[in-house]
């Protein structure tokens, strides 16, 4: 079974930084895209950034510049540095990869469980 964690999320005052990580655990056979998403109170959840196995990166406009995700695949762990933290960036965060199980399965979504950031002034 396949389980993602999220870990690094916290209080931090605007103009801060902060390293969210996700490390994937279970039955993996391939870990492709990853990719970090948000939810804003009140929000529907909006994709922050993607980075491919190779390392291609995509980000959200409004995070394009301070943000920066990364990757382990040894670790089969994605990781997203946050810095200039705006109060607009609260929100919780969520892990998604895509994982196939063994090596004739197909790719399939998984989301961690979320880890909440908030930005205070």
């Amino acid at each position: 079974q396949v389980q993602l964690v999220e870990s690094g999320g916290g209080l931090v005052q605007a103009g801060g930084s902060l390293r969210l990580s996700c490390s994937a655990s279970g039955r993996i056979f391939a870990i492709n895209n990853m990719g970090w998403y948000r939810q804003a109170p009140g929000k529907q959840r909006e994709l922050v950034a993607t980075i491919t196995s190779g390392g291609s990166t995509n980000y959200a406009d409004s995070v394009k510049g301070r943000f920066t995700i990364s990757r382990d695949n040894a670790k089969k762990t994605v990781y997203l540095e946050m810095a200039s933290l705006k109060p607009e960036d609260t929100a919780v965060y969520y892990c998604k990869a895509e994982i196939a199980g063994g090596s004739l399965s197909p790719l399939r979504g998984y989301w961690g469980q979320g880890t909440q950031v908030t930005v205070s002034s």
